[in-house]
């Protein structure tokens, strides 16, 4: 697949996570944080190369409507690209796409509070117990979008083209 065809694909899977934030801002920031967004991150299971991609979505998205400043911003780019290369190497180690579930639950709940308990002056544990339950909606549902995704033939068949 040309590069090309992958700088489009980024770009609209970027612009879908920003644009599924600004919809669900109500309940994506604060302390329990139920981003939707964050389960467009399973799809670095099947497109290995939207691992930058998403921690540019995320960096984007805390910048436009999160209002904590550059810290919030470079910690939700990270965050973005370690759970989404936690994704890419179980796909890696041959593991379902079931399991992208854990980190897109556990990276966020226990990174995030490391500068969330900073900035809004909650203890650290109580925000990651938050964060937890907050992202296991997203989790969830990301597993089953990529699921979807991949028992369609042509998208089988486009998934190839990456390797």
């Amino acid at each position: 697949m040309s590069s090309t065809r992958k700088m489009t694909i980024s770009a609209m899977v970027v612009a879908l996570y920003i644009v599924l934030l600004y919809v669900t801002q109500s309940i994506s920031f604060g302390a329990y944080q139920i981003r939707i967004a964050t389960s467009l991150y399973a799809l670095a299971y099947a497109f290995p190369f939207l691992v930058i991609p998403m921690g540019i979505g995320n960096l984007i998205s805390n910048f436009l409507f999160g209002g904590l400043g550059i810290l919030d911003m470079l910690g939700g780019f990270g965050v973005g690209i370690l759970t989404t290369g936690i994704i890419v190497g179980m796909r890696r180690m041959g593991l379902s796409s079931w399991w992208v579930i854990l980190p897109i639950i556990l990276v966020p709940a226990l990174c995030v509070p490391l500068w969330l308990s900073q900035l809004l002056d909650i203890p650290y544990w109580p925000l990651v117990l938050n964060l937890l339950v907050g992202q296991t909606v997203p989790a969830v549902v990301g597993s089953v979008l990529v699921r979807s995704l991949m028992a369609n033939p042509r998208m089988i068949a486009l998934m190839g083209t990456f390797k």
